[in-house]
C-alpha cells in the first residue's frame, strides 16, 4: 500500500514494517508527507495505527524499511521541538494544573511565537480550569489539556493517535480546526481515527491499514 504527497516530504517511509512475537502487525508499507499536509490512517482496533505512529515517532524500532525526516534517516533526537506525538496516554501530571502542565512542556520544548499557556487553555475551552489540577477534570478535560500542546508548540510534525477520542462534538470541531490551523501555517500531521466520521478536511489524503489474519 502506497500514498504519495504532491510536495516534498517531511516525514518518508519506504517498506516499512513492523512484527511482535515474529507476528506482523503492519507491512511492509511506503507513505510520505509534505509539508502543509495531512495523511488520515484508519483502521480497525489491532490493525496497527497506534504502533506506526509509535514507529515513526521513534518510539519503536522499526522490523523493517527506512524512515526519513526532513530528508535524512530517522533520528528520535532529531525530532526533539519538531515533531509532537500525541497518544492515548496523554502525558499530563496528574497533580499538577493545567497551567503547569503546560509550563513544562514549554520549558522543554519552546512555544509559538504570541502564545501563553493561559491563553491556549482559554483557546481549547479551559477557561476558568486552569489552576485545576489535572486529576480533577473529566476524560474530556483532559483530552483539552493535552489538544493545547498543539497550539502552543512550534512543532512542524504533528503525530495524533485517536485525537478525537473522548471529546463531544465542540472538541470534535476543536480538533478540526486546530489541524487546518496547522496545515495552513505549513505543519504536516498524520492523524489516526478507526473511521473518517469526525474528520472533515476534504484535502486529506488517506491511509487504511487493514487487520492481520
Amino acid at each position: 500500500m502506497t500514498t504519495s504527497p504532491p510536495t516534498a516530504a517531511l516525514l518518508e517511509a519506504r517498506g516499512l514494517a513492523f512484527a511482535r512475537n515474529d507476528e506482523p502487525v503492519f507491512g511492509p508499507l511506503d507513505l510520505a508527507l509534505g509539508r502543509g499536509e495531512t495523511l488520515l490512517v484508519e483502521g480497525d482496533n489491532g490493525s496497527g495505527k497506534t504502533t506506526l505512529l509509535r514507529v515513526l515517532a521513534g518510539l519503536l524500532p522499526a522490523g523493517a524499511g527506512e524512515i526519513r525526516f526532513d530528508g535524512a534517516p530517522l533520528r528520535r533526537e532529531a525530532l526533539a521541538g519538531r515533531a509532537l506525538f500525541l497518544g492515548h496516554q496523554l502525558g499530563l501530571k496528574l497533580d499538577l494544573s493545567c497551567i503547569e502542565n503546560l509550563r513544562h512542556f514549554v520549558a522543554l520544548y519552546g512555544q509559538r511565537d504570541g502564545l501563553t499557556p493561559a491563553a491556549a487553555i482559554d483557546q481549547v475551552g479551559l477557561a476558568g480550569y486552569g489552576d485545576e489540577p489535572v486529576r480533577r477534570l473529566s476524560a474530556g478535560q483532559k483530552k483539552r489539556a493535552a489538544l493545547a500542546r498543539l497550539l502552543l508548540a512550534p512543532a512542524e510534525l504533528w503525530l495524533l493517535d485517536e485525537p478525537f477520542a473522548n471529546l463531544d462534538r465542540h472538541g470534535i470541531a476543536l480538533v478540526n480546526r486546530l489541524l487546518a490551523a496547522h496545515a495552513a501555517r505549513g505543519g504536516a500531521a498524520l492523524v489516526t481515527s478507526h473511521g473518517a466520521v469526525s474528520f472533515v478536511d476534504p484535502s486529506a489524503r488517506h491511509l487504511c491499514l487493514e487487520l492481520r489474519a
